[in-house]
């Protein structure tokens, strides 16, 4: 019996466990009555904030009788892979003007001085396989400034918004970081204790991504222990979800947002509010937008933005045939499905508050089958699998991509834009050796860009950087012209630069 005085009614715990029962997930109760006051009201708490009939309709869409029906019907008529046509996305690397992008690049920063452009970070990461505790964001790729990247893209917003500000109207760009429950705590105290690293704390909004039930392999919702269900986070596709239900979209539409630029913290390179693409993709009135960037080669393993059924989709590297993968456009080298996907999208508010509200329910789950931690209900016990033995339920942030209207799709150089940090110290893929040596090269070349020479010496490894607050995209370096600059060193004040 649960000892004590309980924090809830017998009426309510009853109705609860009615819902539970006539859900078939009844044995979450199994141990009800052996928990203390406390774990009692803890798992009365989780389990009353769980919809768990809308949690089952998930589960039977995504892996039970339901999706096993649907993958039968599928297989009869296999959906339609093509590539993206060449004229339906504008590219920086050849096919757009000068004239054009400097269009583009104008209308996002006047977009910027009026106040009409926010940014969202995913920042749901933790830093586990890079060899580091705590929130990816967190991370010091080994910089000389020894930097992190939450600091390094909030210096960019600082330093876009003093491009952006016209006389006496300042220019605020609002930063949305989405945290999930092992980051939030972390990733707020880094904050608070760096002074949101110069931002104004009004102008940053915390949201935490949503979790949802692991299932067993026979859709029984797992325990993590006897008071607790296990739960996953819902993958980045929760964002809108999360959006909603946080307040952020509200809190955007009294701010008189427009237009939002979202993209993932691992990226070192990111250009945050990008106003090249911003005023890309406003100016053709798009819902939605995305970066892409042209693949390493056709085996890279790397989602591509296609058309699946005459609709915009990600297919992933698996899900198309070796031929098609080495497919050429006519008359050249370029392969067809050749536009990476860099998790580097555009919304305008109305789409994600008006429409993606309705497209929300036809959304599809994805199955990630993995060892999750469980008890053993027939003996109480935590057990800890060596084979996967349930199923997480998540969604991708691009699912919305076959049901929008107006898509803006824009090329651009992956030298420039992105440098993905996934992997472990010295793995040499994606790791931050190769994070650094592409900021550090980038730096390089925005000095070389203004007329400077940078002096590496010879068997050394660079160490130039070129602080955010000095240059966003290589502007305001025309003092360096015809300097020979030191290629070790930090440079954070234009006017005190190391010459050789």
């Amino acid at each position: 019996m649960v000892q004590g005085t309980p924090l809830f009614t017998s009426a309510a715990l009853e109705a609860l466990k009615n819902r539970y029962e006539a859900a078939g997930q009844g044995h979450v109760f199994k141990y009800f009555h052996e928990l203390s006051d406390v774990a009692a009201a803890e798992l009365f708490s989780q389990l009353s904030s769980i919809d768990i009939e809308r949690c089952n309709k998930y589960y039977d869409r995504t892996a039970g009788e339901a999706a096993k029906a649907a993958a039968a019907a599928r297989s009869a008529e296999a959906d339609l892979i093509e590539p993206l046509a060449s004229e339906s996305y504008a590219s920086t690397l050849g096919s757009a003007s000068a004239e054009e992008i400097s269009e583009w690049t104008a209308e996002g920063m006047e977009l910027i001085s009026a106040n009409k452009v926010a940014v969202i970070l995913l920042a749901g990461g933790q830093g586990t396989r890079l060899g580091a505790q705590g929130p990816k964001g967190c991370y010091d790729i080994g910089l000389p400034s020894h930097t992190s990247l939450f600091e390094l893209q909030a210096l960019r917003i600082r330093r876009l918004q003093q491009l952006a500000t016209r006389g006496f109207l300042e220019a605020n760009i609002p930063w949305l970081v989405m945290t999930s429950g092992p980051t939030s705590e972390a990733t707020h105290r880094m904050f608070e204790e760096n002074e949101y690293f110069g931002l104004r704390k009004e102008d940053v909004f915390f949201f935490n991504q949503g979790v949802l039930p692991c299932f067993g392999n026979d859709g029984k919702v797992l325990l993590e222990t006897t008071g607790r269900v296990a739960v996953a986070p819902d993958g980045n596709g929760g964002i809108y979800e999360a959006l909603r239900r946080s307040g952020a979209l509200e809190w955007l539409r009294k701010r008189d947002v427009e237009h939002i630029h979202s993209y993932c913290v691992d990226n070192c390179l990111v250009r945050v509010a990008d106003p090249t693409f911003i005023g890309y993709a406003a100016l053709r009135g798009a819902e939605c937008g995305a970066l892409v960037v042209p693949k390493k080669a056709w085996n890279e393993p790397v989602g591509v933005i296609c058309m699946r059924n005459g609709k915009h989709g990600v297919v992933e590297y698996s899900e198309i045939s070796e031929d098609m993968a080495k497919m050429t456009r006519d008359g050249s080298d370029e392969l067809a499905y050749n536009a990476g996907n860099i998790c580097s999208h555009y919304y305008s508010l109305d789409f994600l508050r008006k429409r993606v509200p309705k497209i929300e329910a036809r959304l599809e789950h994805h199955v990630a089958r993995k060892k999750i931690k469980c008890v053993d209900l027939e003996t109480g016990a935590q057990t800890t699998p060596d084979k996967p033995n349930g199923i997480k339920l998540e969604r991708f942030v691009f699912d919305v991509f076959p049901y929008v209207d107006r898509m803006a799709i824009l090329e651009v150089d992956r030298k420039d834009q992105f440098s993905p940090l996934k992997n472990a110290p010295g793995s040499g893929v994606d790791c931050p050796e190769t994070s650094r040596a592409d900021l550090i090269a980038q730096c390089i070349r925005f000095a070389e860009a203004a007329g400077a020479t940078v002096q590496v010496p010879e068997g050394t490894d660079a160490r130039f950087e070129i602080s955010p607050l000095v240059s966003y995209a290589g502007e305001g370096l025309e003092s360096l012209r015809g300097k020979t600059l030191s290629g070790n060193q930090l440079i954070e004040d234009i006017e005190d630069v190391v010459t050789v």
